[in-house]
């Protein structure tokens, strides 16, 4: 039966690995958009932790998950004397990777740390039927490389531990990698393994060739994670210059997240986020199980009697007294606690966590932001296609067609997507507007307005709009009266797109406001002229 499940449990995460939902910008920005511009100059635009003066995010542990697979796959193309890879695929097989690293690792990492034989199938199904590990673990985060580095920690310092015999320096140089790679990847994946990793002194005293190995291997490839970031930043710099001006980004990090108004830029939060809020939206259920279970104090739950859960808590704790606090940051704890937690066979709560799970895994596993990707591939084409319907053939040339598209009520569209424009000569601005409001959105739109669409030297030049369908405000320019000088025309839409910032409880009321945003879901994309330009 548990095989049966797993399976079907394996199905659905295939499925939500292959849905374009966008879950925050840092998936696309902070990865995919990095490599696909530096690998196939691609349209990409760094974020700020790449440009500044002393950045913050390191490529040693993100280049084998994303620049080897872009890179492999433009080295195929160019066997077979084709373009370019589209970006469609680049993107759906660096989902796959990620699919495939929380299938290997993840379900193998569980299943090792689960001591109990019995208890191993029930907790990798629990584990292969959270929401989370359909969602952000297919998705390109470094809280998702996070989590499996976490979990691999923990199982080589069982496996170090426990092996009596031998010093186990095979186990402590793979350990001292994960370690190099976790604070490169995240300073905050010290928080998971300090309490735990504490288990290693008894060991390393009585066997100093593990300790011997640990170090060295860790001052190693500490080296390389420097060398591999300076030359990224650097690319100009010798390597003997490099060595005498490093880039260390977790210093770098630590000291930008050090500073409270720094933090303040991302959203402050207050201290029990992460405990009230955010580990909730995370477990559900189980975390209500996990909560009643301290009515038995002082007697300590049993749940809380292991490694996995010091790890989680411990680290939830140290992560707490930071004031930027996102649900995301939690994402390693999410394996760590369900393999702590006995499933009850309790209909109720496995009713509970079904809907739970099933609710939270269409919504931002499908639904959220989820015209983002799709319509920015299709944007290419729609231009395209657009202009190509205005062009005047006795001009008896090729035109340039020159567009800019405002991006309006949604998460910042990946560049990369846009592709290479091998077709006509295509001239792609993107303006993200965020969420400025309406009335200035439009004030940019209209002075970009050309008085038509093709001039006498045959140039294309069209402005074009994308946003959530729910936004009420652009209804008076879709049909736009007398008063106005805009006139929008849908040109495409997206049905499954739900933006959860487009909420307004507060003005509109409950039921008024998910009919608006459910009713009217989706993202669409229209072509913005003059009133009377043809």
């Amino acid at each position: 039966m548990w095989r049966r499940t797993y399976l079907l449990l394996l199905v659905i995460r295939v499925y939500f690995a292959l849905s374009p939902s966008y879950l925050h910008p840092d998936e696309n920005f902070q990865g995919p958009e990095v490599f696909a511009g530096r690998v196939l100059s691609y349209p990409s635009k760094l974020p700020w932790e790449f440009t500044d003066d002393k950045p913050i995010r390191s490529v040693f542990p993100t280049w084998p998950i994303y620049e080897v697979p872009i890179s492999l796959l433009k080295w195929l193309y160019a066997e077979s004397e084709t373009p370019k890879p589209p970006p469609q695929f680049i993107y759906y097989v660096l989902r796959g990777v990620m699919f495939l690293l929380s299938f290997v690792l993840e379900d193998w990492a569980v299943y090792e740390l689960v001591p109990f034989a019995r208890q191993r199938r029930a907790t990798v199904v629990l584990v292969a039927s959270s929401y989370v590990t359909w969602t952000y673990q297919t998705h390109t985060f470094s809280n998702s490389l996070e989590t499996l580095l976490v979990a691999w920690g923990l199982v080589l310092i069982r496996r170090i531990i426990e092996n009596k015999r031998r010093s186990s320096v095979f186990s402590c140089a793979v350990l001292a990698f994960i370690a190099v790679a976790g604070v490169f990847n995240r300073i905050t994946f010290p928080a998971f393994l300090a309490i735990p990793g504490l288990q290693l002194l008894p060991h390393f005293q009585r066997k100093p060739a593990s300790l011997l190995s640990f170090a060295g291997f860790g001052i190693f490839f500490l080296g390389v994670a420097i060398l591999v970031d300076t030359a990224f930043y650097r690319p100009s710099v010798s390597l003997w210059k490099g060595l005498h001006a490093p880039i260390i980004t977790p210093i770098n990090n630590l000291l930008y997240n050090s500073d409270s108004a720094n933090l303040a830029l991302h959203g402050i939060h207050s201290h029990y986020q992460h405990f009230l809020v955010n580990l909730p939206q995370l477990l559900g259920p189980a975390y209500i199980m996990m909560a009643i279970s301290f009515w038995s104090l002082p007697a300590i739950p049993t749940w809380m009697k292991n490694t996995r859960a010091v790890s989680a808590l411990s680290a939830t704790v140290i992560l707490s007294i930071f004031p930027h606090q996102e649900p995301r940051f939690l994402i390693p704890c999410v394996p760590l606690l369900l393999s702590c937690f006995r499933v009850s066979k309790s209909r109720l709560f496995l009713a509970t966590w079904i809907v739970f799970n099933a609710a939270l895994g269409f919504l931002m596993g499908v639904y959220h932001q989820g015209g983002v990707v799709p319509t920015q591939l299709a944007m290419p084409s729609i231009i395209s296609a657009s202009s190509v319907g205005s062009i005047d053939v006795s001009l008896g040339k090729t035109p340039s067609i020159s567009a800019t598209v405002f991006w309006w009520k949604t998460y910042s569209p990946p560049l990369w997507l846009l592709g290479a424009n091998d077709g006509l000569p295509l001239n792609i601005e993107t303006r993200d507007m965020m969420g400025i409001p309406g009335p200035e959105m439009v004030e940019e739109l209209v002075k970009l307005l050309p008085s038509c669409d093709i001039d006498q030297l045959g140039q294309v030049d069209s402005v074009f709009v994308v946003a959530p369908k729910s936004i009420t405000f652009l209804d008076q320019y879709i049909s736009p009266s007398d008063r106005s000088d805009l006139e929008l025309h849908e040109l495409w839409s997206y049905r499954k797109h739900i933006s959860l910032d487009d909420l307004d409880f507060g003005t509109e009321g409950v039921y008024p406001t998910l009919k608006r945003v459910i009713g009217r879901r989706g993202l669409a994309v229209w072509r913005a002229r003059r009133v009377g330009c043809n």
